[in-house]
């Protein structure tokens, strides 16, 4: 069989990222410079799409790193990357990533930004037979999400990220040093995210209630609601001055609004995912400020990548350099993807044999500009676990950041900033 001749560009705003129909494994192996295809998911578009945002300046420099190939076992590799959007849709997800694996015949497949994305993702990576890293999704929701025995795991997917343990402690310390009531509003929707942040087994409930917190859950509400009322109604009748949560942001911002209209005024305000992005928070005007979230990156983080040297403050500079606009935390994760990627295709035994190279994904020991990646070490098979910290959005001279303002689960993170009651 032949090589097939037409191939296309796929153009993704600035970055153009070099994409080519299936072609043969064997032809491609025995080329002069054989060529290694990475299939890359993740939600441009719809209300995931802030998760995505720097997808651009990242493709672009990784696709420029990979230039020069990378050399496995004495032989150079070119590196094409194809990278499709999930549309912040989960049925979209598994398409295009079963586009990416049977039409592309890519090597490797990576994803990221939520179980939205990742999970279907992975799915057929592992219905496939093809190797797949994913990130920035808490590791309970990808693994028990996709049905995953602790003791057995997957054989083809893996993922690096924190997990619900860790965000509960990065809160609790938080709300520690607020001197809040510990009566807590619980906000779970009816999503993959939301069922495990709420779960009462496996999610925040328990371990609020060791800490001494009373989480007051109206239930799982639809995404994209449009009336929070029954919730704040509960939350005000119960005396909740802590808000906590797993949200979009239209749902955050609704909720947040309306929460305004009916004179609930906590006194702390975390919620996960809803308020990671500057973005987001420059749309609630006044009200964002004070607002608190989990930080699994940012320039403050003692980090460098492996891949190009940079450290995280740099790598978040040049991003705002390029771009003008303020570093989100997303930008270390999706870089350290292809860092872990790199790794992996330089050190595996065949790069024709999708079996070495999970090989040589599950063998990974790297240092990376998120922290460490070692998959050896737990806390499940095909899951390591990245550092993580809790922040609050401030205003200072140079305008609205997400400051550090509680570390104990990671001390080698250092605190920017102190926290400040809302109000």
């Amino acid at each position: 069989m032949q090589r097939l001749t037409n191939r296309r560009r796929f153009l993704t705003g600035a970055a153009a990222i070099l994409a080519a129909p299936a072609i043969l494994r064997s032809t491609r192996a025995y080329a002069d410079t054989p060529t290694l295809r990475i299939g890359h998911v993740s939600p441009r578009t719809g209300p995931l799409a802030g998760f995505a945002e720097a997808d651009d300046y990242i493709l672009q420099a990784i696709s420029e790193k990979f230039g020069a190939g990378i050399d496995n076992n004495g032989k150079t590799w070119a590196i094409e990357i194809i990278s499709k959007d999930s549309q912040s849709n989960p049925n979209r997800a598994a398409e295009v990533a079963s586009e990416l694996i049977l039409s592309d015949e890519v090597d490797i497949i990576v994803a990221a930004s939520t179980p939205d994305t990742v999970n279907p993702v992975s799915d057929q990576a592992e219905l496939n037979g093809t190797p797949c890293i994913t990130t920035d999704c808490p590791w309970q929701p990808y693994f028990f999400g996709r049905g995953g025995v602790p003791d057995k795991g997957f054989e083809n997917t893996y993922h690096f990220f924190w997990g619900l343990e860790d965000v509960i402690g990065a809160f609790l310390d938080l709300w520690g040093k607020s001197g809040a009531g510990k009566t807590v509003a619980g906000l779970f929707p009816n999503d993959a995210d939301g069922n495990a942040w709420g779960d009462p087994e496996l999610g925040l409930p328990k371990p609020l209630a060791a800490a001494g917190y009373t989480l007051v859950d109206p239930g799982r509400y639809q995404p994209l609601t449009d009336d929070f009322s029954a919730q704040i109604t509960a939350f005000k009748e119960a005396g909740c001055e802590i808000v906590t949560g797993n949200m979009i942001p239209p749902d955050f911002g609704t909720f947040w609004a309306q929460a305004a209209q009916q004179g609930f005024a906590p006194k702390v305000v975390t919620i996960g995912k809803a308020l990671l992005f500057p973005s987001v928070i420059e749309g609630l005007g006044d009200r964002g400020i004070g607002l608190t979230s989990e930080v699994w990156w940012s320039p403050n983080h003692p980090f460098k990548s492996s891949l190009t040297g940079v450290s995280s403050a740099d790598l978040a500079g040049g991003y705002t350099a390029a771009t003008g606009r303020p570093w989100t935390q997303p930008i270390g994760f999706k870089h350290a993807l292809f860092e872990v990627v790199a790794n992996v295709v330089a050190r595996a035994q065949d790069l024709e044999d999708p079996a070495a190279i999970v090989s040589a994904i599950a063998a990974t020991d790297l240092s990376t500009i998120v922290g460490p990646v070692n998959w050896s070490k737990g806390p499940v098979k095909n899951v390591t676990k990245t550092p993580l910290v809790a922040g609050q959005w401030q205003k200072d001279e140079k305008g609205l950041d997400l400051k550090i303002v509680a570390n104990s689960s990671a001390p080698e993170i250092p605190v920017n900033g102190e926290l400040q009651l809302l109000g």
